[in-house]
């Protein structure tokens, strides 16, 4: 084979400028509409008996929400001059041609998966056409045909069963539209356990491998149509254990609660368990001491009380054993009298951690979500990312706090260490990095089709200037910062275990990979994932570095992206943690980890610089934009990313490092800026870091206030690059520090500055900056701000809200100036659509939470309660808080994905690549998804899929909103 010419530098700059996304834009739908769920989802079958003068009507509703209808009222309308008579199983009136039919006192209740039946007799003359316009409580339930219903009634979610024992499936299903159920499967996760075609749809799980289990009952109609259920998490024991649920108990001072043991597995003998408290809170007792099993009783739950004392709070760890079975634990927390919030708080949490709820993987990694088939900027869920891992740490910080329990924080950030920051092994040859030489020019382009971008070495870089003394600091030239993207199954199979370049499908443990490399119009349904460390195992002949650069030759080479607001996301946790823990008297027991911390801040600075460490204002022109020296290639902002790379083979003596031009205001952290500049156990060990951090700190309150529109929201970004290629902008385009104003910095498939979430994300870091030290400039931001989400926020009578989800600009702020700052009159915000996220709207809760406990500004803290109490009191399900979305974006699964003319290539998998290929078809591995039929009926002209999904990073902030709240103002 001939030999691979390697050459210095020349390699992968515009390519490892990843556009990493953020999860929580397309988290929201973007790009698909937004994630708004109808109060109510439902069908309606109608059927008649007609005998030419009169008929009667049956009329099924059917709940296919997640919820249980409480109440219903059934409206309809026809077009002919039928009558109603009479009515029975509801109150039927008619007005005109309209009807409506409004539960029993009986029937009122619809749970979820179930239908009730209701019927009416008419008569009429002419003829009698089926009525079609169905509505339930105001929500239409007509339209294309709707696929089946599934509900999985067994097992409960958290069961245990010992291994070798059968676990019993069982499942309800109803079909819509005069369809019939044909059969039923059951999954666990995307294994296929088992079919039953006929009601009642069972199935005897055996052979269960000891772990947690993720089962689905997935149900398919007479008309093709299929949906899944809800999953139910479960744990298979390796032997005989004793189970307890919950396993995390919140108790108030003065008051009692109770967990429930049995046995996971029938006994030959009488089985005596005793309880006994191991460890912790001694103001906490649990009654009675011993419980007995029977033979006949060891699958009946038997309770046990634990009572908290008047005074104290604290967590006690209980034990439940037995000769001959596992133990069971659990967690005990007594809290003061009227912490409502941390006693959700502690709920969610238990929840989110349980084993069996598929929120990680067996490594302890948090996935993306607990549901595989999803696609925003991870396109599958049980990928993960740098922004899940910081949000970990975050809710084991706030665990911490309300738990004096420091070791799930110190673990969270030893996982995300062990894991998402690359090892020497995976970075090797980074001693050859040339600070003066960082990096090879490459144009940024328009669209994926007009790459590979081609290496311009012309084009001339400035010089790093922090290089040297981060080596300095702390010994090294590895680079401590966490890339964005990783996937965690291995579902791609590219195999990239640590220091194993591109270790193939059949390799364990998580794989970095990389996804968009190709301007600001490539969405995540044109990209060809990649690894980060491409031997040219896979894809084409040069690997799949050819799709994305141009160059006369090619080495095997690595590179890394990070994406800053995570790692200052996690920086932002550890500020939190410490102050906690010294609250607690156990500062020491964080200390390491706010150490390393401290670390990740002072190279997270890579964020601040030009991409190729040019000079910062009016730049225009690849060489006509003078190349940086010392910091004034640092625009003190966190940009979307910073990258680094190097060769495969460590004799090859290239590395390189490049920043990104770009910034958007959703990425900003002066919270973390804070930290890291002026308090000092996250103060950098580098000689310019604090000083850095500090002017990062003012810079990004000017950010803030720069692009504030006149209603109060918070517009896009500015970049250093025009169009990524130091293009010469529109004439007249404001500048701030002389970066020119860009309305969606980055992306534009779905815009970058359109999701709300950005604005309650970066709100919120500005609040808790502005709660820890009362700046004046954060509080005119907020002011602003709060005045407006407020004004565009509805919280109904029942609880139920509604807050801004898409955002539309019009005009441009006026260039800044720092001195005297202008109004933005010409800068200006409308929302387009509103949602009921549960995720962005816990950000939101925070973002008026920590504002609230500050300014005292009531109106803040009554919104910020009554969202949080109307997420958990409508969109509680056995795994967490969701709501439902329409996905109408899953249109694009059948979207071509651009590959040149010529390239030819393989994913590990098999599936081809080459000038033909589609998204789904680079993907084939969605087909073996349960949800994949959902998929297919939707391409084939069927109604848009209806998902329920629980993302991690949205749970997180729930809890945390929570715990916040808790803290700060009940």
């Amino acid at each position: 084979m001939p030999r691979i010419r390697k050459r210095p530098r020349r390699h992968l700059t515009a390519l490892t400028a990843a556009l990493s996304l953020p999860l929580g834009l397309l988290a929201a739908g973007a790009g698909a509409g937004t994630a708004q769920a109808a109060a109510v989802q439902c069908s309606v079958d109608y059927k008649t008996n007609d005998w030419g003068s009169g008929f009667t009507a049956e009329l099924t509703l059917t709940n296919r929400g997640s919820e249980a209808l409480n109440g219903w009222t059934l409206t309809y309308s026809y077009a002919g001059d039928q009558k109603l008579t009479n009515g029975w199983n509801g109150v039927w009136s008619q007005s005109g041609k309209n009807v409506t039919v409004t539960n029993a006192g009986w029937n009122g209740t619809v749970a979820a998966g179930a239908a009730v039946t209701a019927g009416g007799q008419f008569t009429y003359t002419g003829t009698n056409a089926a009525p079609t316009n169905f509505a339930v409580n105001g929500t239409p339930c007509t339209g294309a045909h709707q696929p089946p219903v599934a509900v999985l009634t067994s097992p409960a979610a958290g069961a245990v069963y010992t291994e070798g024992t059968a676990v019993p499936l069982a499942a309800t299903a109803a079909a819509a539209d005069g369809a019939t159920v044909d059969k039923v499967e059951f999954y666990s996760d995307t294994t296929l356990l088992g079919t039953d075609t006929t009601a009642p749809f069972t199935h005897s799980a055996a052979g269960l491998a000891a772990g947690a289990h993720s089962l689905y009952a997935k149900a398919y109609d007479s008309q093709g149509a299929s949906a899944e259920s809800a999953p139910v998490g479960i744990t298979v024991a390796a032997g005989a254990a004793l189970v307890a649920t919950p396993g995390q108990l919140a108790v108030r001072q003065g008051a009692t609660g109770t967990f429930d043991l049995k046995l996971s597995t029938a006994p030959t003998a009488n089985v005596t368990v005793t309880v006994a408290r191991t460890s912790g809170n001694t103001n906490l007792t649990a009654s009675p001491a011993t419980l007995t099993f029977t033979p006949a009783n060891w699958n009946t739950a038997q309770k046990v009380t634990v009572t908290a004392g008047t005074t104290g709070t604290g967590v006690a760890v209980f034990a439940a054993t037995a000769p001959g079975h596992a133990k069971a634990e659990v967690q005990v927390t007594q809290l003061a009298a009227n912490s409502t919030y941390d006693a959700r708080f502690l709920d969610l949490y238990g929840k989110i951690t349980n084993p069996a709820n598929g929120y990680f993987s067996p490594e302890g990694i948090p996935y993306h979500s607990v549901e595989t088939l999803i696609v925003e900027a991870p396109d599958h869920g049980h990928e993960t990312t740098s922004e899940a891992y910081s949000y970990l740490i975050w809710l084991q910080a706030m665990y911490g706090k309300i738990t004096g329990d420091w070791t799930k924080f110190n673990g969270a950030w030893d996982t995300m260490e062990k894991f998402m920051i690359p090892t020497h092994a995976d970075q090797p040859t980074n001693s050859s990095y040339n600070a003066s030489k960082p990096a090879t020019y490459a144009p940024e382009w328009d669209l994926p089709s007009q790459y590979p971008a081609r290496l311009d070495s012309g084009v001339s870089a400035g010089a790093d200037p922090i290089a040297a003394e981060l080596k300095s600091a702390y010994g090294t030239d590895d680079i401590y910062g966490m890339h964005w993207i990783q996937d965690v199954d291995n579902v791609y199979g590219f195999g990239n275990e640590p220091g194993k370049c591109s270790a193939g499908p059949t390799a364990t443990g998580p794989s970095y990979i990389n996804t968009f490399q190709r301007g600001p119009q490539e969405s995540v349904w044109e990209t060809v994932t990649h690894p980060t460390c491409d031997n040219f195992s896979y894809g084409g002949k040069n690997g799949y570095l050819d799709i994305f650069t141009g160059d006369a030759s090619y080495a095997k080479q690595w590179k890394y992206t990070n994406a800053p607001d995570a790692d200052a996301r996690a920086i932002q946790a550890a500020y939190w943690a410490d102050l906690w823990a010294k609250e607690q008297g156990k500062g020491a027991q964080v200390a390491t980890t706010v150490g390393k911390a401290a670390k990740m801040g002072d190279y997270l600075r890579y964020a601040m610089f030009d991409k190729y460490f040019k000079k910062i204002g009016d730049c225009v022109g690849p060489t006509a934009c003078p190349a940086g020296t010392g910091k004034n290639s640092s625009h003190y902002l966190l940009s979307w990313y910073y990258a680094w790379g190097g060769a495969v083979d460590t004799s090859a003596g290239w590395s390189w490092r490049i920043g990104s031009s770009h910034n958007h205001s959703g990425y900003q952290n002066p919270l973390a800026a804070h930290a890291l500049s002026s308090y000092a156990p996250l103060k950098p060990k580098s000689a310019t870091g604090q000083a850095d951090w500090a002017t990062s700190l003012d810079r990004q309150l000017e950010f803030y206030r720069w692009l504030q529109s006149s209603e109060g929201a918070i517009a896009g970004g500015a970049t250093n690059s025009w169009q990524g290629r130091y293009a010469t902008p529109p004439a007249g385009t404001p500048t701030f520090y002389g970066m020119f104003y860009d309305e969606k910095p980055v992306y534009h498939d779905p815009a970058s500055n359109q999701w709300f979430g950005f604005q309650a994300w970066s709100m919120e870091r500005v609040a808790e900056y502005y709660q820890q030290t009362g700046d004046a400039e954060a509080k005119t931001v907020l002011d602003k701000w709060v005045s407006w989400a407020l004004s565009e926020t509805t919280v109904n009578p029942d609880g139920t809200y509604r807050i801004p989800s898409t955002l539309q600009w019009s005009g441009a702020p006026d260039t800044w100036n720092a001195a005297n700052p202008g109004a933005n009159n010409g800068l200006h915000v409308t929302v387009a659509d509103y949602t009921n996220d549960v995720g962005v709207a816990a950000a939101y809760a925070k973002t008026l939470t920590y504002y609230a406990a500050k300014s005292g500004h009531a109106e803040a803290k009554r919104v910020a309660k009554a969202l949080l109490d109307g997420m958990w009191d409508h969109h509680q399900d056995p795994l967490g808080i969701a709501v439902a979305e329409t996905r109408a974006d899953y249109n694009r699964f059948d979207d071509p994905v651009y590959v040149p003319t010529g390239w030819s290539g393989v994913m590990p998998n098999g599936d081809a690549v080459n000038s033909t290929s589609t998204f789904a078809s680079i993907r084939s591995f969605y087909q073996d998804d349960p949800a994949w039929p959902k998929i297919e009926a939707y391409l084939a002209g069927g109604a848009a899929p209806v998902f329920t999904y629980h993302r991690f990073w949205a749970q997180a902030d729930i809890a945390l909103a929570m715990g916040s709240y808790a803290e700060l103002l009940e």
